[in-house]
């Protein structure tokens, strides 16, 4: 959907608003459709994602969803969250960057990771 179709359903629905018999259809159809490819596109990246977090250790999905929730996440967060110790942590925020699945920010103990 482009701006090209959004702008020719407005048209042809706005040409009808003022008569007896207005016609809705161009611009619920847009919409519709709009909505479907959203859905569509929608359930790819879930469908993705589901792959994606299958593969990955429990410790490491923590780290995602806290990433995702608050969109950063410290070392400092997960210890405190987890109780899992700094090294463990290390570990899996290491591998999470190598498989590009957070971005590191910063360096040493004020570092703080996002989604890419």
């Amino acid at each position: 959907m482009n701006a090209k179709w959004y702008y020719l359903a407005l048209r042809q629905t706005q040409g009808t608003i003022r008569t007896d018999d207005p016609s809705w259809q161009p611009w619920v159809v847009f919409f519709l459709r709009a909505l479907l490819a959203q859905m569509r596109n929608l359930a790819k990246k879930v469908e993705r994602e589901k792959i994606v977090l299958s593969a990955l250790p429990e410790l490491s999905i923590q780290i995602l969803d806290q990433a995702r929730e608050h969109g950063r996440v410290t070392m400092g967060d997960m210890v405190k969250l987890t109780g899992v110790s700094r090294n463990t942590l290390k570990e899996h925020f290491r591998s999470l960057i190598e498989k590009n699945h957070l971005v590191m920010h910063g360096s040493g103990r004020g570092s703080w990771y996002s989604l890419p």
